[in-house]
């Protein structure tokens, strides 16, 4: 999701083809990232005064300065490790198209989003409304046909629900399923609230939805007697397509909200389909480029904070000018992630926090690749490790494209993450084009006489995984305040990283350091 940094190139000569073969590992600034652990920094040689710093130029992060210069406050000021901003909403881009280096579509919001909606109006995505009410949205910023497809039983078929070949009794289990879901979609609570909302904090907090989260989504699935194969496959792949981790390990309560979270309430026309981009959320990321300007340092690393009675003193190591400023603020909101803040603050945050690793792997082929298929945006492998690929290109309506992009995605679902990361972090890369080919030949046994080029993203703390006690317990604790100066806002903070939940955590903790004043 990172681009430009910790580029390291590697020509591999393919003996085979005659041709050479581009192969280049990316990924976030851990090296930087992993000072925090001797904070070996200079002392502080310059100083620099602000009513409000925010820690993390992620979408959170972005959301909060949104809010505060909407608010009729503009002394504030963004510090981000990394080159750029847009946190794990960030891009790529070669000579043939801009691709994701991270999160790359945002389904259409729940009608009780208001907030999200006035965001998509200022990036005039939403239109305004029509004589019947519905929303008028920019179909250029939304997925065309083909949407997805799935290679299953040696075919591709349209949409990700396995479908040939299926037995009755399997497809009467969809059946209940999906019909299940239909139900907890719309069930509320005594107050009004429904079981599964977005943002999460908005859910009910009744007994038996608590419930829910306390235990495994496979554990719950067996009580209820789902037992067919494909049917457990499909919901393993989107708990790990959402969350990373399958149905092993996330709980109940985040797997049935996959499918119960989002209403599909606001427009009757598109209520199947999402925006994307080329460039993945990396183009809601620039949407908030007006909120930040001249009011963003990157390449900036927070390494500790003081409290005082009267405001809040933070040292950051400049990594250009590798110099160490102190900033002096009234108040402070850390939009970083609880690993990061637990050095920060020297304490125990993110003890039971799970970051699950992502592999991210861009793939430029030669334009016959595929011959008389039509790739669709999503590309899924039944069965397979990783998550299929998207069509980078698919909204390109020029006639003649040229070479093709897709961006391979792979989350590592397991009961030790760290572990996983540790591993991924020491994969060459013969290693990750191995990986990657491996799972793609299932469906493109030829791919590799295409390949022109393989970019690799390493992402060791890609997103916050919602294992049983994480949404209504860790992440509830972890967002209070210190001393009405220190504030936090992450999508870690919620306990599921979408887009949605990122943009929530920001305006309603810059909200909230207002209203301390």
């Amino acid at each position: 999701m990172f681009l430009g940094s910790l580029m390291i190139p590697f020509l591999h000569y393919c003996s085979k083809k005659g041709k050479s073969l581009l192969l280049k590992i990316t990924g976030t600034d851990h090296i930087l990232g992993h000072k925090l652990w001797a904070k070996d920094f200079p002392e502080p040689t310059e100083e620099i005064r602000t009513k409000y710093l925010i820690v993390g130029g992620g979408i959170s992060g972005l959301s909060a300065c949104r809010f505060f210069s909407q608010n009729q406050e503009n002394n504030y000021l963004l510090l981000e490790m990394e080159n750029h901003l847009g946190g794990n909403s960030s891009n790529g881009q070669n000579k043939f198209s801009k691709f994701p280096l991270g999160a790359h579509y945002l389904p259409l919001p729940n009608k009780e989003n208001t907030e999200i909606i006035e965001f998509l109006k200022e990036c005039k995505i939403y239109q305004g409304d029509d004589e019947n009410g519905d929303p008028i949205l920019d179909e250029y910023q939304m997925t065309f046909p083909q949407q997805e497809r799935l290679f299953f039983k040696n075919s591709w078929q349209n949409d990700l629900v396995p479908q040939n070949g299926i037995s009755t009794e399997t497809k009467a289990e969809f059946d209940r399923f999906f019909k299940m879901m239909d139900h907890f979609q719309h069930k509320k609570d005594a107050e009004g609230k429904y079981w599964f909302a977005i943002p999460v904090h908005d859910s009910s907090r009744e007994d038996e939805v608590l419930q829910l989260e306390k235990i495994i989504f496979r554990d719950w699935l067996k009580h209820e007697n789902f037992i067919s194969e494909e049917l457990l496959w499909l919901l393993d792949y989107s708990c790990r397509d959402d969350y990373g981790l399958g149905i092993d390990y996330v709980s109940a309560w985040a797997g049935i909200h996959y499918f119960a979270g989002r209403k599909n309430n606001w427009s009757k026309k598109y209520k199947d389909q999402v925006f994307t981009w080329p460039e993945g959320n990396a183009r809601l990321a620039k949407h908030f480029s007006k909120y930040t300007k001249e009011k963003s340092l990157q390449n900036h690393l927070v390494f500790d904070v003081k409290i005082n009675d009267n405001d809040v003193e933070v040292l950051s190591f400049d990594n250009i000018q590798k110099k160490t400023k102190k900033i002096i603020a009234e108040k402070v909101l850390f939009a970083t992630p609880q690993f990061v803040n637990e050095r920060i603050f020297n304490n125990k945050r993110a003890e039971h926090f799970h970051y699950v690793p992502w592999l991210l792997t861009t793939i430029t082929l030669q334009n016959d690749f595929g011959g008389d298929e039509e790739l669709a945006w999503d590309n899924v492998i039944y069965g397979s490790e990783g998550l299929g690929y998207i069509y980078d290109q698919h909204q390109n309506v020029n006639q003649i494209i040229g070479e093709k992009v897709i961006t391979y995605y792979r989350s590592f679902s397991t009961n030790d993450c760290k572990k996983a990361r540790k591993k991924l972090y020491g994969l060459k890369e013969e290693q990750l084009k191995s990986l990657v080919l491996e799972d793609l030949k299932k469906a493109h046994p030829m791919i590799e006489d295409f390949i022109l080029e393989m970019q690799f993203h390493k992402i060791g703390h890609a997103m916050i995984a919602p294992v049983p006690n994480q949404i209504f317990g860790n992440s509830e604790k972890a967002k209070q305040p210190i001393d009405g100066k220190i504030f936090f806002a992450h999508s870690d903070l919620s306990g599921i990283s979408i887009f949605e939940e990122a943009f929530y955590q920001g305006w309603r903790t810059a909200k909230e350091m207002q209203q301390f004043d």
